[in-house]
């Protein structure tokens, strides 16, 4: 039992050391901060820019709708089969059937991203400021349409509202604490630390990316670094609170409502990843087929990632 403990421990202080450095870095490094880039500068930020928007667009699909759909299916063929076994003689298979085949799944992931549209639409309703589109950008657009001006440029970016920086930490945040609980829970040396690689391999791109997001977005350093560092703190607590789990029973940390949970944190995830992270990458003219290359890059490193994590 101790070489599990220390092997638990090790991979808690490397999620919470790994999350800190690579989403420290591009906070505090000014060469990222794309607001005074120009020229190649600029254009390489923006590729980058892309290549995150990718691993978010891949870790939303590969990772955090896939675990969210494969544990409701789960949790809703133990319901079925512990009332057919309940029932067993009373009711035809037919009906269990269909009440299986239902995509409760798929349903669970869409109302967190319909929570979240709700959300931010009571928000805008409430205070039409929190949009946090850009008041420069509003006059340049309204001073083109003013001189009669057709231009080619960048569109005006999608709205920079801090309250969808908030709902991609916090869906990030749920997925990471289930991720650090799937690793506290393993029985074995072997599988601890095979499971805590594959977690780190694609952390640490996916909190670089939002490290990058909150710079772009014109978060300030101490309110960005306050919040990587409450993001790096959530793989740790689920993997204490896999310890805390009598006897490393895996049961007792799983059940329905971690699925559902998983499900909206995964549809939040989506909508803040095609209603904010894509437009903006994707806004400018220039160079379209590198965006698109930079994105599917991204995309395709979180699917090979996929085929450990």
């Amino acid at each position: 039992m101790e070489p599990l403990l220390g092997a638990k421990i090790g991979c808690l202080f490397a999620l919470l050391a790994l999350t800190l450095v690579c989403g420290l870095i591009p906070i505090y490094f000014k060469w990222f901060q794309i607001e005074g880039a120009t020229g190649r500068h600029h254009r390489v930020l923006s590729l980058l820019g892309c290549i995150s928007a990718g691993v978010f667009l891949g870790a939303g699909f590969m990772h955090m709708t896939a675990e969210a759909l494969e544990g409701i299916e789960s949790e809703i063929q133990k319901i079925v089969m512990q009332n057919r076994t309940e029932s067993e003689g009373n009711f035809s298979g037919d009906a269990n059937s269909d009440h299986k085949d239902y995509p409760y799944g798929e349903l669970v992931i869409s109302l967190g991203f319909f929570l979240v549209f709700l959300l931010e639409s009571l928000a805008l309703q409430c205070c039409p400021g929190a949009a946090g589109g850009s008041k420069v950008q509003e006059e340049e657009c309204s001073g083109s349409h003013v001189l009669g001006l057709h231009s080619h440029g960048p569109l005006p970016s999608p709205s920079r509202s801090p309250f969808r920086a908030l709902i991609l930490l916090l869906s990030l945040s749920f997925h990471s604490v289930f991720e650090g609980l799937a690793v506290g829970l393993q029985t074995t040396v072997a599988a601890t630390v095979q499971l805590c690689v594959a977690v780190l391999a694609h952390k640490g791109i996916i909190v670089f990316g939002v490290g990058l997001r909150l710079v772009q977005t014109g978060t300030g350093s101490r309110w960005a670094a306050f919040s990587i560092l409450l993001f790096a703190l959530m793989s740790p607590l689920g993997v204490a609170l896999g310890l805390a789990v009598p006897g490393g029973d895996s049961e007792g940390g799983r059940g329905l409502a971690q699925a559902v949970l998983e499900g909206v944190a995964a549809g939040t995830f989506l909508y803040v990843t095609f209603l904010e992270i894509l437009p903006r990458e994707l806004a400018g003219p220039e160079a379209p087929l590198a965006k698109w290359g930079c994105v599917a890059a991204g995309f395709a490193f979180m699917a090979f990632i996929a085929l450990w994590a």
